[in-house]
């Protein structure tokens, strides 16, 4: 299982993989909704950045036994982390902002 079967259940997970990777300007567009809420198959999804964000994590094969954990707050990626995760924290900025209808990163530590 990776960050994406991890955080949100393994029917978004199996979701991914049935599914054709999403244009997601284009079904912003198509569906008139914010790419923030685009989600693994197109359609509106209130955590779809979040979502599309820990499937990037699991194709770049960033392990996920470690403490990081993806929100959202609009089109800000929110990465909470454990002290264990501090050594893929850097890659996992990195890739965050390359998801279509991500505007910002934030990485807090984990209360």
């Amino acid at each position: 299982m990776g960050f994406l079967g991890k955080l949100f259940g393994k029917k978004e997970e199996d979701k991914a993989k049935s599914a054709p990777k999403v244009n997601v300007k284009q079904a912003a567009s198509a569906a008139q909704i914010d790419p923030a809420k685009v989600g693994l198959d197109g359609q509106f999804d209130e955590s779809g950045l979040a979502k599309r964000v820990a499937l990037a994590f699991d194709e770049a094969n960033i392990s996920d036994n470690v403490g990081l954990w993806v929100a959202q707050t609009g089109s800000t990626v929110v990465l909470k982390y454990n002290p264990d995760a501090a050594g893929v924290l850097e890659q996992a900025k990195k890739i965050a902002m390359t998801v279509d209808g991500a505007t910002n990163v934030t990485a807090e530590p984990n209360a």
